[in-house]
């Protein structure tokens, strides 16, 4: 007798959740704290950059969708890699993009802690702290395993919940804007290039997380049509909402940049405490979403690296009731919780912030390849200009890597080298 085939990806996620998803992967703690970040760095200038850098951001989009229209198999960044330049190329970006995604669930971890301690002072401090980090990995684990379905329903659920507080605070404020204000400031020296470089990593992460959405393409309906369409929605509509909140909070709140929490004083200007608490629970929610996103897409990174043969067979496992990568879920959230435990936001998200960044050199850099190896594909996406987009992307990227701290730099080379020895030990059964 023939052996039970092995379980399958559910393939559940239609195009509007997709597009759920990619809001709430972008849309996170980064919009309650990028006002102020971006008035103390670049003055009056913060709204021009901020929708500046939704334009920038958006070329890298584009490689992203580029990328999703030739595949309909999980893995996203890594995959592209992997196609265009080797196993060991799309190991290493497979592995980087990875370590984004733990760093990035314990850094949410403890941006969640923080900002439920600002309604509810217990949970900043020792056990309540704990209580927060735990209960809340543990419930997005859970809900991860269950299935693709309640995980997909539960980001469009927490986007919908983030998004009406943000959606408020702009119709009301629009009524208290003065223009002035708005506008006013000391302008910053645009040949002050560590100031800039900072400014536009900062902006980066306002941005950043669109690139984990391919991830899971293998339980998508139809991923090669669905995730490119989401891609170029998603990047429209958060520049928008970018744009209004960063001019709402320049209009409303005098002393901006010195602002702890900016859009909830703003609120508090215009709207009162009750407005201003909205917000606060806003925040909250928002960065819950995001971190269901991150602990809903970064297993599939290690469950693509398994099922081609690096890491423990197990990873590689589809759960035979739930038809997730069940084992690597958890995974993901035990380290991620070892991490939250022991590290701080502003350590881990810099750490994410530097690592993420060899995802997007390699997604630009192989989509030049990509290009041209499946121009023919039917239905493959075709960007203007051929490769101008990915050039662009590409040297983007370059600069943005040469403007980080020496040391994530060295931290970012340690973990590239620790992935080329893990490289070196594939396992026997290996199958690509």
């Amino acid at each position: 007798m023939s052996a039970p085939p092995e379980p399958q990806l559910e393939r559940a996620v239609s195009r509007w959740q997709i597009v759920g998803l990619s809001i709430n992967d972008v849309i996170g703690s980064g919009i309650y704290l990028l006002p102020a970040a971006t008035v103390a760095l670049l003055g009056p200038f913060s709204l021009w950059g901020v929708v500046a850098a939704g334009f920038v951001v958006a070329l890298l989009v584009l490689c992203y969708a580029q990328a999703a229209s030739y595949f309909d198999e999980p893995g996203g960044s890594y995959l592209y890699a992997r196609e265009a330049f080797g196993r060991f190329a799309g190991f290493e970006i497979g592995w980087m993009i990875w370590l984004t995604r733990i760093s990035s669930a314990a850094a949410l971890s403890n941006a969640l802690a923080d900002a439920v301690a600002r309604f509810w002072p217990w949970a900043g401090h020792d056990i309540g702290r704990v209580a927060i980090i735990v209960v809340s990995l543990g419930f997005l684990t859970a809900v991860n395993v269950a299935g693709v379905r309640s995980a997909a329903r539960t980001g469009v659920i927490l986007v919908i919940g983030k998004l009406l507080p943000l959606l408020l605070f702009v119709a009301i404020g629009a009524f208290y804007v003065d223009l002035d204000l708005a506008f006013s400031g000391v302008r910053p020296d645009p040949h002050d290039l560590q100031r800039m470089g900072e400014a536009a990593l900062l902006l980066l992460y306002a941005y950043a997380g669109f690139e984990n959405i391919p991830a899971a393409a293998g339980e998508y309906k139809n991923p090669r049509r669905d995730i490119p369409f989401a891609l170029i929605t998603m990047i429209i509509t958060v520049t928008v909402i970018y744009g209004a909140v960063q001019f709402i909070a320049q209009g409303t709140l005098a002393g901006l940049a010195s602002s702890p929490t900016p859009l909830a004083d703003a609120a508090a200007s215009f709207g009162g405490v009750a407005l201003a608490l909205i917000l606060t629970v806003g925040a909250t929610i928002s960065i819950l979403g995001t971190n269901s996103n991150t602990m809903m897409m970064g297993p599939r990174f290690l469950f693509a690296l398994a099922r081609d043969g690096y890491g423990p067979k197990i990873l590689a496992h589809v759960h035979p009731r739930f038809r997730t990568p069940a084992a690597a879920i958890v995974t993901q959230g035990l380290i991620a919780l070892a991490l939250a435990l022991s590290g701080s936001f502003v350590q881990l998200a810099l750490l994410s912030m530097t690592t993420r960044l060899f995802a997007y050199i390699g997604t630009a850099a192989a989509v030049i390849v990509l290009a041209r190896r499946f121009a023919n594909r039917p239905g493959a996406l075709k960007l203007p200009g051929g490769p101008v987009i990915p050039v662009l992307a590409l040297l983007l990227c370059l600069a943005l890597f040469a403007s980080a701290s020496w040391q994530n730099i060295a931290a970012a080379g340690i973990a590239f080298a620790v992935g080329a020895v893990i490289y070196l030990l594939p396992r026997k059964d290996q199958v690509r």
